[in-house]
């Protein structure tokens, strides 16, 4: 190594003293230094000290070491964990120059997990890792269960794997239950039946249905099959463990432009404090252009939200930009905040594949950077998921019907059939599925025993 824990120690310290002077608010702060082999796993594991056992995180390793060892890909200077204290590991490989940058990083990213709404509302920092590592018992206490055992524990993960980002995605709203839907629809018939017997006595209404399940369309897949679906106590725990990990990676997950632009931000702003000697402030230049360059048919995350920020705080001062950071996610931060002006700054650019062909399909002009901001607006965060809901489960035979919200963007056929035969293994019943394929109306059937669409 080209440096000391002391001169990490050293140059934290100034980095944290700068961080406060900006106003940065952020949870206390724990470096770890480890090995890549070690970041390699953290990667898997996404970041956790503790995670429960499946086949997937070691085939993600498995390739990502592969990957790595052929210089295929690289890996992260550093990861962050949102928990108080808030956890970051550092590449043992890192030159000085970029661990001095990625501690700075680091500090962007912290005080944006501490304040963002959507962290604030959605996820508990205090009991992160806690909660991670209660999970991980609880896994492999079904799996050392000779009741239970690894395989049926693994198709339970299989499946909940497959769904579990089929959830709730509105971070910190209150979605009323069914029984809170009833009483809803009782009161509101109640209210109208008096209206209507005052004032227009022959337009009564019919009375509301309060047999059906669900009673509005539901998009939380797993709460709902395991509400009402036929499985046991540990089946649904495992559901449930699922589901708040991925409740927990929603507001990341929402939040890959903000979070990386901030982080990015702030180091750039930090480091031209710092008094960096010469051979270092070169390296700190390169280094920093290496992670904000625009990448070729794709956005680059931190470079789009670095510029965005950077835009914000010329335009309207420092504090616009905290402002945001605390109140906005991904697809509204684009829209409000992306400009004509940024976009031709940046060269932005639609573009389609059609008969193995690249066809530009918007420029940055008058009417077209309006629609590249939208195309980025709707396809970041959870836009870029399909969003299917649960609309009816049949009170006679229990065939579960669900619903894609088609918004211009088809399904792709074979990942949906596979999909829907992890749905069919959770519920045990007919699951038909809405959608619209090559332009027209589809339903797709699936059981235990076929698959047929039309």
């Amino acid at each position: 190594m080209e440096y000391t824990l002391k001169e990490l120690e050293y140059w934290n310290e100034k980095i944290e003293a700068i961080a406060q002077d900006f106003g940065l608010d952020y949870y206390p702060q724990e470096f770890e230094i480890i090995n890549y082999n070690e970041m390699i796993a953290y990667e898997v594991y996404v970041g956790m000290p503790s995670m429960y056992p499946h086949w997937s995180f070691g085939k993600g390793y498995e390739k990502l070491k592969t990957l790595y060892n052929y210089n295929l890909t690289g890996l992260p200077y550093e990861m962050v964990i949102n928990s108080n204290p808030c956890i970051a590991y550092l590449m043992k490989d890192n030159t000085k120059l970029l661990q001095i940058l990625t501690i700075a990083h680091v500090y962007g990213h912290n005080d944006f997990f501490k304040n963002n709404r959507l962290f604030k509302q959605g996820t508990n920092a205090e009991y992160t890792v806690e909660m991670f590592k209660n999970h991980a018992d609880m896994i492999r206490s079904y799996i050392n269960d000779p009741s239970i055992g690894y395989i049926e524990v693994e198709k339970m993960l299989n499946a909940a794997h497959a769904l579990k980002f089929q959830t709730n995605r509105a971070v910190g709203f209150k979605y009323l239950t069914d029984e809170e839907i009833k009483k809803r629809k009782i009161n509101d018939y109640k209210n109208d039946d008096l209206r209507d017997s005052i004032i227009i006595p022959k337009n009564k209404k019919e009375p509301p249905n309060l047999e059906k399940i669900p009673q509005e369309p539901v998009e939380d897949m797993l709460g709902f099959i395991s509400k009402y679906g036929e499985l046991e106590e540990w089946q649904k725990n495992i559901i449930d463990i699922v589901r708040k990990e991925t409740m927990y990676f929603i507001p990341q997950i929402e939040t890959k432009i903000m979070n990386e632009g901030w982080a990015s931000f702030w180091h750039y702003n930090i480091l031209k404090k710092l008094d960096l000697p010469p051979d270092l402030y070169i390296e700190f230049i390169k280094r920093h252009n290496d992670v904000i360059v625009p990448l070729q048919g794709s956005v680059n995350p931190y470079f789009l939200g670095f510029e965005l920020y950077k835009n914000l705080a010329e335009k309207y001062g420092i504090e616009k930009i905290f402002e945001v950071r605390e109140m906005e996610r991904d697809s509204s931060f684009i829209r409000r905040y992306f400009t004509e002006e940024l976009c031709n700054k940046l060269n932005l650019f639609e573009y389609i594949e059609k008969n193995r062909n690249i066809i530009i399909e918007e420029i940055s002009d008058e009417t077209g950077w309006k629609n590249i901001r939208d195309t980025l607006s709707n396809s970041c965060g959870v836009g870029s998921i399909p969003y299917i809901i649960i609309t009816d489960c049949s009170r006679f035979d229990k065939t579960l019907t669900l619903e894609h919200v088609f918004d211009g963007r088809e399904l792709q056929l074979k990942y949906t059939i596979e999909t829907l035969k992890y749905v069919v293994d959770l519920w045990k019943h007919k699951v038909v599925l809405k959608t619209y394929m090559d332009g027209r109306k589809t339903k797709i059937v699936c059981d235990e025993n076929k698959v047929i669409y039309s």
